[in-house]
């Protein structure tokens, strides 16, 4: 009996477009359309459809369409990490244009590792992806080769430096980091260290590096190394390294971190071992997450329109895989200085 009824079920008809399309009431290729480009139906007939297709329990063949069309609607991001806010950001605003439009995301993490992220990048190529987004300009040779080979669309996303493989969007990170420089300096600080994230394969961290030593330099702040580190991801790094930046130069005015997330660990730092913020010590950050805005008191930082450069990275990609003309292929997106009560009002 229960081979007659695997039997039974192998036979049942497979639910196609057409039957999506005699309970909507509307013809098959307006049932295609609704599916792989939704903006392209009227909201009232794509819910029909939706309804049609969760009711009839339809399964697109995206195989097939990719087949006939030569294009599967995917889309490769790849980013460094998937414990960042920030890149969750990215990718939510890119994701939003990108379903509108009919397409998916698919998206692998890096770990901070040019050679994993060569890996991914073959392995979204094999899997014939539309377009590619990748976080900063720092890639092995052989990826950037593999990109340029595939006349594949590629969009890199978080910083200006280096040259495109084909579009940037993004800010200048040393001149971010510049601008903060000069509030500190504005606000009286001399002796101002920095927390950067690692710096292997990573000119993001680099360009914060290069503008905070200007600003050093410009504005004749106290130049001394001991001042600067190098510090993991994570509050129990930052808060570690504080303390030791502390016995180092226990004269040291404020800080200044590559991150968000640093600057954070340093302000539970400073409320551990009794320090005032910003009376005894300042300090600022960079990215303006959500949790900068709650802290107390607030944390000063570099404000970047995350989903903004999302959202502008899948515009470039899907012009470009439109055969629209692109104006510019380098896109600069800007930043701007958050002041809030974790630095003293400048002088």
């Amino acid at each position: 009996m229960s081979g007659d009824r695997r039997n039974s079920t192998r036979q049942t008809k497979r639910i196609g477009v057409r039957d999506v399309a005699r309970l909507a009431a509307v013809a098959p290729i307006t049932v295609s359309r609704a599916l792989s480009f939704p903006d392209s139906v009227a909201p009232a007939t794509r819910q029909r459809i939706m309804e049609a297709v969760s009711s009839l329990g339809y399964i697109p063949n995206r195989v097939a369409g990719s087949l006939s069309s030569n294009q599967t609607r995917l889309i490769g991001a790849i980013i460094p990490t998937f414990q960042s806010s920030v890149a969750t950001e990215f990718t939510g605003g890119m994701a939003t244009v990108l379903r509108s439009r009919g397409y998916q995301l698919l998206l692998g993490g890096s770990n901070f590792s040019v050679e994993e992220e060569e890996s991914l990048i073959l392995e979204f190529l094999s899997r014939r992806a539309d377009g590619i987004y990748l976080t900063g300009t720092t890639h092995t040779e052989r990826a950037s080769r593999m990109l340029r080979e595939s006349r594949v669309p590629v969009v890199e996303v978080a910083s200006l430096d280096g040259e495109p493989i084909d579009m940037l969007v993004g800010f200048s990170n040393a001149d971010a980091s510049f601008a903060m420089m000069r509030h500190l300096a504005g606000c009286g600080y001399r002796k101002v260290a920095f927390f950067s994230l690692p710096t292997k394969d990573n000119e993001r961290q680099r360009g914060r590096i290069a503008g905070y030593r200007r600003g050093v330099e410009t504005f004749g702040l106290d130049p001394d190394p001991a001042l600067m580190a190098e510090v993991h991801m994570d509050l129990a790094s930052a808060t570690r390294s504080l303390g030791e930046l502390l016995e180092r130069r226990p004269d040291a005015e404020a800080l200044f971190c590559g991150g968000d997330l640093l600057a954070i660990g340093a302000l539970f730092e400073c409320q551990r071992r009794g320090l005032r913020v910003p009376e005894d010590f300042g300090v600022a950050g960079f990215d303006d997450i959500d949790l900068a805005g709650f802290m107390q008191p607030g944390l000063t930082t570099v404000h970047l329109p995350h989903q903004m450069l999302g959202a502008r990275a899948a515009e470039l990609l899907l012009d470009r895989l439109a055969g629209k003309p692109v104006a510019g292929s380098v896109v600069d997106m800007g930043f701007e200085i958050v002041v809030r009560g974790s630095t003293r009002k400048v002088r």
